[in-house]
């Protein structure tokens, strides 16, 4: 073969390298997704504002962390953790023998969880940097992945979606927390609320069947989910009032 052959296979080799490949997000991150406005990830300089004094009254997070129903030695997920508001509170839920994964796509977040806990000794919080589109979750272990009003701000959620299913024990459960949009008197921008409609819409058409909810929080909305193949019952959605 000429060089000059040699060169021409060699460029359409390539050519057809960069069209079949996958890039390293399969999609762009979104503005809309199933007809909701995606709002953006709070920065961690926002951070300040989820320790603020007021959210053990505006959100009660004691009633939350009852309600989830954790057992001693479970795997559990802080999705979006922050500086760890949850974490630490999950962390004694599980005990010595469970483990907490904090995942946040922020090192900073991470950084302040860590400052946090520099007095504390808990050696069963594991900090994750995750990526936008991938929590980085073990497969088929993880109990129950708790998500506080931080599924809104997702740039791809199918991909997280994906991962999150993916990660579940044959009975875990996702606990999504969002702001109740059907509420006008929640004081919360609309662009960070969410309807129950909304959010069964959404989880039902990547892989979900709702297995409870809790209402009893002042101002949102705690579903839970798990995979559509899982043993646990289904449950019928009692509209929020």
């Amino acid at each position: 073969m000429s060089p000059s052959a040699f060169i021409c296979v060699h460029l359409r080799f390539l050519l057809l390298l960069l069209l079949t490949a996958t890039p390293l997000h399969a999609e762009g991150p979104r503005t809309k997704y199933m007809g909701r406005a995606i709002a953006r990830t709070m920065h961690y300089l926002g951070a300040p504002w989820l320790v603020r004094d007021s959210r053990e009254r505006e959100e009660e997070p004691a009633k939350l962390l009852k309600a989830l129903e954790i057992q001693t030695g479970q795997t559990v997920c802080d999705l979006g953790c922050g500086n760890g508001f949850y974490t630490f509170s999950l962390a004694e839920k599980v005990g010595p023998r469970g483990k907490v994964l904090a995942v946040d796509i922020q090192p900073e977040m991470l950084d302040l969880l860590r400052d946090r806990a520099e007095a504390r000794n808990f050696p069963n919080i594991e900090p994750v940097l995750g990526e936008v589109d991938d929590p980085h979750l073990p497969a088929g272990a993880v109990d129950l992945v708790l998500l506080v009003d931080v599924y809104h701000e997702f740039s791809h959620p199918e991909e997280m979606l994906a991962a999150m299913r993916t990660s579940l024990s044959p009975t875990g459960r996702v606990a999504l927390v969002e702001f109740r949009a059907e509420d006008p008197a929640v004081p919360i921008k609309r662009l960070h609320k969410m309807s129950q409609r909304q959010c069964l819409k959404e989880y039902a058409a990547n892989g979900f069947k709702l297995v409870g909810q809790f209402d009893e929080l002042p101002w949102q909305h705690v579903l839970f989910f798990a995979r559509d193949d899982s043993t646990l019952p289904a449950h019928e959605l009692k509209p929020w009032k």
